[in-house]
């Protein structure tokens, strides 16, 4: 097989390792070249596409030695990533993409590919991509639950312990308000945390269609990138309510709108609506810390509302 020429690390993914691990980003991002090499020549991969990324993780649209199209994800080695392809094998395909090979030493993984011009993002029907979303959490939840994964109780407890250096940071005196209500309801359900294998950030564009004459037996859509937890099903809402904002805002009424996602995804998956929301309101805290800890004084709009338009569950 002729040696492919070195790939070149994307911009944008090399700022954005230097401003959120600026510690390991620049050995990292001077390795990605080599470890790509590295793995096309030990598990026969031959380039096919162009790269792709999102924040993290550097994808090589490959082809087996048989033809068979797959994807290279190269990604650095850390807690949050280290689930992934426990949750994958877990899934087995059923209704997520397949992981074909795995290198545990540096989180390099080899995966069926997908189809990444077709995500349930770009579904017009906003309804019938909450459904669809929806069917997958509600397949997604029926798992078993691998060993060593990080679990919903411990993250609780994270959480709570930071919520009184959060409240300080905050400008507005109703937001500190909010903050605080939300580690309320945080705290009662925090006792019973659940046991179920979540996804943790299953928004519409985590949601891929197969390739054409691909997977025709496992459903239309696919998800991709978990980040997976041991914990309540409740927990896994949240994406859906505050992605796809826009079609919310074009309702002129954005908290109503809220509701009804909230309202479909509880009937659809038999969930309470009083706990769902307690555990979505765990979702906008943890949200809302991770803004206050990179420095932010005021919480995002997207988060508040949907607060605030389920605090009537509660």
């Amino acid at each position: 097989m002729p040696t492919p020429p070195p790939i070149t690390v994307p911009p944008k993914l090399a700022e954005h390792h230097k401003e959120h691990n600026p510690e390991h980003a620049a050995e990292w991002i001077a390795g990605l070249p080599g470890l790509a090499a590295g793995f096309l020549d030990r598990w026969n991969l031959r380039p096919d596409g162009e790269p792709a990324h999102g924040y993290v993780a550097l994808v090589l649209p490959v082809r087996r030695e048989d033809g068979t199209p797959a994807a290279l994800k190269l990604q650095p080695v850390d807690e949050e990533r280290a689930g992934e392809p426990l949750a994958l094998r877990a899934w087995s395909g059923r209704g997520a993409v397949r992981l074909l090979e795995h290198d545990p030493e540096t989180s390099t993984m080899l995966l069926e590919r997908l189809d990444p011009a077709r995500s349930l993002d770009g579904v017009a029907d906003a309804e019938a991509a909450l459904l669809a979303l929806t069917g997958l959490l509600a397949r997604l939840h029926t798992a078993p639950v691998p060993d060593c994964l990080r679990h919903l109780g411990d993250v609780v407890r994270e959480m709570l312990a930071a919520v009184p250096e959060a409240l300080t940071a905050l400008d507005d005196a109703d937001e500190r308000r909010l903050l605080a209500d939300c580690a309320e309801a945080v705290r009662e359900v925090a006792d019973e945390p659940g046991d179920r294998l979540l996804h943790w950030d299953l928004h519409y564009e985590n949601v891929l269609a197969p390739l054409p004459g691909t997977a025709a037996d496992r459903g239309p859509w696919l998800a991709i990138d978990p980040v997976p937890l041991v914990g309540d099903p409740c927990f896994d809402l949240m994406p859906a309510f505050d992605n796809r904002w826009e079609d919310l805002v074009a309702t002129g009424d954005v908290e109503r709108a809220v509701r009804r996602r909230f309202d479909l995804m509880t009937d659809v998956l038999s969930l309470d609506r009083g706990r769902a929301a307690r555990w979505t309101l765990a979702r906008a805290l943890q949200n809302s810390l991770w803004t206050v800890e990179d420095g932010g004084s005021r919480l995002e709009e997207e988060q508040t509302t949907v607060a605030r338009a389920l605090a009537r569950y509660v």
